[in-house]
């Protein structure tokens, strides 16, 4: 294993030692936190305000502004779990475009090890880039205000974010094993960054696009990740706006607000719960690997 340690460190440290690719890969991040400032917190507060029905005077504005800025941290996550992971898989490209790859094929390193080790490093990567990205996020939500979440919910953010990480980077590596060059990963990563925002429902729910659009950005695992972190970091905001109405209105306002910012991811007229969602997640990612080990196997030099 020494081989293989050795060449996921090698990864690694690539991605690292290039500051302009890290800032790259958190460029849709950015973006969405931007969009925030300018209109969307407005919004996301007129959705939420547009279902409230006579309970203005009941919910309290602290947390409905939680709940809001819960929202933004999902989608900075979700956006992330996208282009990081895709930001550090570049280096198999670049390896390909300088030859690399013929000199590393060429060593009595095994393949599956050459392969797994561009996924684990670009999924630790990743993983550590979104989780201070987490970290962060949390600590500046828990000084702004109350999230009303334990410690089990934080520990379940951070594994829904690994999980994301690791499905989005198999699922990447597929696509990218298939570029020449840097200027054609590059240009799909433009791409990928504008359209990653609308998938994950970061700035516009996709409750409000016609089923045919939400059924084809659920297939796609990191919609499913984002409404899982959705139902962890918003459940403590939304049980107690729930308590504090106390019932007058047999929780028509959660289930409504839940519906509109799509707590449940819903494909082809099947509503996903989250036991549903990380169960194709998995299942997304298991073929993934398989189809980037089948493409590794075919386009890449044989030793």
């Amino acid at each position: 294993m020494k081989d293989f340690m050795g060449f996921t460190r090698r990864n690694l440290l690539i991605y690292f030692k290039d500051k302009l690719a890290i800032l790259f890969s958190l460029l849709t991040s950015i973006i969405v936190f931007v969009l925030y400032l300018l209109f969307l917190k407005g919004t996301f507060v007129d959705a939420l305000t547009g279902t409230m029905n006579g309970l203005e005077n009941i919910v309290k504005a602290e947390d409905i502004e939680m709940f809001v800025n819960g929202l933004l941290l999902t989608g900075i996550l979700g956006s992330a779990i996208i282009t990081v992971p895709y930001s550090c898989l570049q280096t198999i490209v670049k390896d390909r475009e300088a030859g690399v790859d013929s000199d590393i094929c060429a060593t009595p390193m095994k393949r599956w090890k050459i392969i797994l080790s561009y996924f684990v490093s670009a999924t630790i990567s990743a993983f550590i880039m979104t989780a201070i990205i987490a970290t962060i996020g949390l600590i500046v939500l828990s000084l702004s205000g109350d999230l009303h979440i334990g410690a089990a919910s934080v520990v379940a953010i951070y594994g829904i974010v690994l999980l994301g990480c690791m499905s989005s980077t198999a699922l990447f590596m597929v696509f990218l094993m298939l570029f020449k060059s840097s200027s054609t990963s590059t240009a799909f990563f433009g791409i990928l960054t504008s359209a990653s925002g609308f998938v994950i429902g970061a700035y516009i729910p996709l409750s409000q696009f016609n089923d045919t659009v939400q059924s084809i950005c659920n297939i796609f695992p990191a919609s499913h990740i984002t409404s899982l972190l959705k139902n962890e970091l918003l459940s403590g905001v939304t049980e107690n706006i729930d308590a504090t109405i106390g019932g007058l209105d047999n929780g028509a306002f959660i289930t409504a607000i839940k519906e509109t910012f799509t707590f449940n991811a819903t494909s082809f007229g099947y509503s996903f719960g989250s036991m549903s969602s990380v169960i194709y997640v998995i299942i997304f990612a298991f073929i993934s690997i398989a189809a980037m080990v089948f493409v590794y196997n075919k386009t890449y030099k044989k030793i």
